[in-house]
């Protein structure tokens, strides 16, 4: 006795590949399972808290450095546009956490290998020549106003990164 098989309505929730039943079946032409079809979520389980961390971080260093530039340009402009850069940097991982797939991935390394990159110079710019920021960035003394998360931060990303990529 000839097995019929129903086409899968769009829009059905029972079809975990979206209505895709390409995506579901290899038999159906698919190349690609049902489970790898959707993105992987680098902001799930413990990411959810590295999303979380630089969400805050990209408030905190964007309002910081906004007024900073509106108000107070003249009295250290170096901090305050290095401050605008860090929360710039922050947004993008932010933003390339929540979304997921293997391109936000490699985006979101680079970001946080050039965000440790900048903490360390910063870090050890403002304690080498204190006279060249008369004022806090986000990233000077290795994050020391902001209890060093700055510095951990990146550091953190970095290995969650490497491990969703073998994952």
């Amino acid at each position: 006795m000839a097995e019929s098989r129903e086409a899968p309505v769009a829009g059905n929730t029972s079809n975990p590949a979206g209505g895709n039943p390409a995506a579901e079946d290899p038999a159906a032409g698919g190349t690609e399972p049902a489970a790898t079809a959707a993105r992987t979520g680098l902001g799930q389980g413990p990411g959810r808290l590295l999303v979380m961390l630089y969400g805050v971080f990209t408030v905190a260093a964007a309002s910081r450095s906004v007024y900073q530039l509106i108000a107070q340009y003249h009295e250290a402009p170096l901090a305050y546009i290095l401050s605008a850069v860090s929360a710039v940097v922050y947004a993008f991982i932010t933003v390339s956490l929540v979304r997921g797939g293997e391109g936000a991935r490699k985006a979101a390394f680079v970001c946080c290998a050039a965000e440790l990159l900048g903490v360390l110079a910063v870090g050890t710019w403002t304690l080498a020549d204190p006279s060249a920021f008369p004022d806090q960035t986000v990233w000077s003394d290795y994050g020391m106003g902001y209890l060093f998360i700055p510095v951990f931060l990146p550091v953190t990303g970095l290995l969650w990164l490497r491990r969703a990529r073998r994952d």
